[in-house]
């Protein structure tokens, strides 16, 4: 498997990293889109939104949480942030491991372009 994502939770590729337990990871993006622009993603390769199934129900039902614990941590939370996740190629999907963006620091806009 050639994912991107996949190596970065292999540690073959580096990144800076934000939070880390069994299940998943919390990451700095490297073309920020935003002051504060993170990622939170399953360290279970999942391709996109329409392949989770029930039994990743526990593990997807902690990015969000991984999200609000990062978004204090960097200051955000009281402002306010925006979160996103893309699906396939018309949804903006461009690493095929879903993941959750975190997008704060700055007034966000709708719609979303």
């Amino acid at each position: 498997m050639d994912c991107l994502f996949c190596k970065l939770v292999n540690g073959d590729i580096p990144a800076t990293i934000l939070y880390q337990d069994d299940d998943v990871i919390a990451f700095e993006d490297i073309a920020p889109q935003a002051p504060t622009h993170f990622l939170v993603i399953p360290k279970k390769h999942i391709t996109t939104l329409n392949d989770i199934t029930l039994e990743d129900a526990p593990v997807i039902g902690k990015l969000p949480l991984v999200a609000a614990q990062v978004a204090k941590e960097k200051g955000i939370a009281e402002d306010g942030y925006r979160v996103v996740m893309n699906c396939n190629e018309m949804g903006g999907q461009t690493v095929y491991h879903i993941h959750m963006h975190v997008l704060g620091g700055r007034d966000m806009t709708w719609p979303p372009g």
